[in-house]
């Protein structure tokens, strides 16, 4: 390969040069997909409209629906509902070209609202199914059976988000991750309007500029977490109805805070018959065949995204979100699995043959490459998130650049690695290099989101961080004047965990809802194994809200944590540069954005003029310390004091135990 055309990526890590050739044909296969969909539908946003004739649309002219569905395998199909008293053969579809079958049904029969499915007659039988491009599924209390619903997506909605600008957001992220079933304190399901009213404001409260919301797309069973999803195309209906999402859309943009969901296109449900298993009895109609076409480990089908139906079922997916729901990104869900044939199952990435050579999934590369290219042409500063395990190199890079074109990728082994210290380490054990080179290990020129805790740190069988930290003395020590040795140990660090992670972890950070106040405990939805209970699927915002409890501190921290954070722009500043390394008092200094932070992460050791390099000659301030007796601390560090720097720009300060620091230059 001549070094004219050897790409970007490779010239920025001479490690990847063995694999030019390799990183360089994901470029071509992806130019050459794009030139295919080009030379049949002129550009990638036609080609990913389909949503606008599959399923069931209006025809104002016409003044009826139009049915559609893509079925090349079956033998017959029936539009059935309320319209027809679920006739099963009143009113068949006609099948045209590519498998494509059609049926038009006047206005004065079909009506919006009226409950709809589809029968299917085909190799497996006769079977009453959920249209595919369905945009609205709700459930049958009694029967708890699913059905699709009539729904006119052309109708206008009073959007007012027009000049709602992403652009100082997609800079740095800010992310607050929710689920809005949990979102309420009440032992019940939460709703779209609930959130909106209750969770939304305390989200801009504390300064966040993006929420992250899970379990948006339709699924059968509750305690998926919304991952097992059924309907691509439809809000899940147990949270409220469309409107009542696009009203929870529209106000967050109102208070400036941008809103993405977690995209579930690495898998899909298996259950018959509310998803797409099977649906037109040939077995591989929009998954693989075979073993193949199902995730031992998650108990699920696996798309074959190398069929072009499949791939514009899933971008007209990406397009129908952000056109119809003003959505401003995606999180990805699981691509480690849709990238490697073995799932990343049981496997260790100890080699870049891994990424490049064994096991890789072209396929699945090139849709990913065409959903961010799709992504990013429909609206300006969109952004995308991969949630990989792996480490794959070029993931948050441009596609022309050989990358595979997300924004950001998930920090994953941040929350781990915290998980770990604190099941397996006392505290005297930490070692303050691990803890610098875990922070800062990511790819260069690859934006990371780092976080402390997600939700899988607290589903059931684990715990959260503060859990970790405090336990069972959180239900009895959390008093504002119950002294506490486990209690005051866990809330300061609490506090420096955030506080590191969030400042030296990566270009974006994220919250997962109530861990900004240490919410106690797990994560367990409704099942059989707890008596359908919901009472550890909800937050318990009343612990942060009572100025009696501890939880205040904790959150009073998060909110001056976050408004340092941008008011310093930290996210976006260059990684961080070290400035001390002390393993005997298990200090860490570093300096970003312009701004100095100590950790003392030792037990005991408080350390009175403790002496480090500055970042230039002058006065330092400090704005913020962890100690605050605002936040819960001991009040040792006095913030009113000017540090001038010393003799070779040397500063001093006191830095007490399990307490962090920021400074600025005056």
């Amino acid at each position: 390969m001549s070094k004219k055309n050897i790409p970007q990526l490779v010239r920025d890590d001479p490690w990847l040069n063995p694999y030019a050739e390799e990183i360089a044909a994901r470029i071509e296969r992806f130019c050459n997909a794009l030139k295919e969909i080009k030379n049949e539908h002129k550009n990638l946003k036609n080609f990913a409209r389909a949503y606008k004739y599959f399923g069931i649309n209006y025809d104002k002219r016409r003044q009826g629906w139009y049915y559609r569905e893509w079925a090349p395998a079956a033998y017959e199909l029936y539009l059935i509902g309320d319209f027809n008293d679920w006739s099963r053969n009143s009113h068949p579809l006609v099948k045209g070209e590519n498998g494509v079958w059609e049926i038009f049904v006047p206005g004065d029969q079909l009506k919006e609202g009226d409950l709809v499915k589809v029968h299917v007659v085909a190799k497996n039988g006769a079977h009453d199914r959920i249209p595919a491009y369905i945009f609205r599924v709700i459930q049958d209390l009694e029967t708890h059976n699913f059905n699709g619903q009539v729904i006119d997506i052309d109708k206008k909605f009073p959007w007012t988000d027009d000049h709602f600008d992403l652009t100082e957001i997609y800079r740095e992220p800010i992310i607050y991750e929710a689920h809005v079933g949990m979102a309420q304190e009440k032992e019940g399901l939460g709703t779209y309007n609930e959130f909106t009213e209750n969770v939304l404001p305390r989200i801009k409260s504390l300064g966040y500029n993006t929420v992250q919301l899970m379990a948006i797309m339709e699924h059968p069973y509750y305690g998926s977490f919304g991952y097992h999803v059924s309907n691509f195309f439809s809000v899940s209906s147990r949270f409220g109805t469309p409107e009542d999402f696009k009203n929870l859309v529209n106000t967050a943009h109102k208070m400036g805070l941008a809103v993405i969901i977690d995209l579930v296109h690495s898998h899909a449900v298996k259950n018959f018959a509310e998803g797409l298993n099977d649906f037109d009895g040939s077995e591989n109609q929009y998954f693989h065949e075979g073993g193949r076409g199902f995730h031992n480990q998650w108990d699920s089908k696996l798309f074959n995204y190398g069929k072009r139906e499949v791939q514009q079922f899933l971008l007209s997916n990406i397009r129908y979100w952000i056109d119809e729901y003003h959505l401003d990104g995606f999180r990805f869900d699981g691509i480690t699995s849709m990238m490697y044939f073995h799932h990343g199952d049981f496997m260790s990435f100890d080699h870049y043959d891994k990424y490049f050579l064994q096991g890789v999934d072209w396929d699945a590369l090139i849709y990913l490459q065409l959903a961010n290219e799709l992504t990013h042409e429909l609206k300006p500063k969109t952004f995308t998130i991969a949630e990989d395990m792996s480490g794959m190199p070029g993931l948050c890079r441009r596609i022309d650049e050989g990358g595979i074109g997300f924004d950001f990728r998930l920090g994953m082994g941040i929350p781990d690695f915290w998980i770990e210290y604190l099941k397996e380490k006392k505290d005297e054990e930490w070692d303050i290099h691990e803890l610098w080179s875990v922070m800062t290990n990511r790819r260069y020129k690859e934006r990371t989101v780092a976080y402390t805790e997600s939700h899988d740190q607290a589903i059931v069988g684990d715990k959260t961080v503060a859990f970790w930290l405090m336990d069972k003395e959180m239900y009895y020590h959390m008093q504002v004047d119950d002294q506490n040795l486990i209690i005051d140990r866990g809330i300061a660090l609490h506090k420096m965990i955030r506080f590191f992670t969030a400042t030296l972890g990566g270009e974006a950070y994220l919250n997962f809802i109530g861990n900004e106040f240490g919410h106690p405990e797990w994560i367990d939805f409704p099942r059989e194994g707890n008596n359908w209970s919901y009472k550890y699927a909800r937050r318990q915002w009343s612990l942060a809200d009572n100025e009696n409890l501890k939880y205040k501190y904790l959150l009073a921290f998060d909110r001056e944590m976050i408004s340092l954070l941008k008011k310093h722009h930290i996210l976006s500043s260059i990684q961080g540069r070290q400035l001390n390394m002390d393993p005997v008092n298990k200090v860490i200094i570093f300096e970003r954005g312009n701004v100095i932070f100590a950790f003392n992460f030792h037990p005991q050791n408080s350390i009175p003029d403790y002496r480090f390099s500055s970042i230039g000659k002058g006065d330092y301030k400090i704005i913020l310390s962890s100690d605050d007796k605002r936040f819960g601390g001991f009040a040792r560090v006095d913030a009113s004091l000017i540090y001038p720097t010393l003799e070779n720009d040397q500063l001093s300060i006191y830095l007490p135990n399990r307490t962090a620091v920021a400074m600025k230059k005056i």
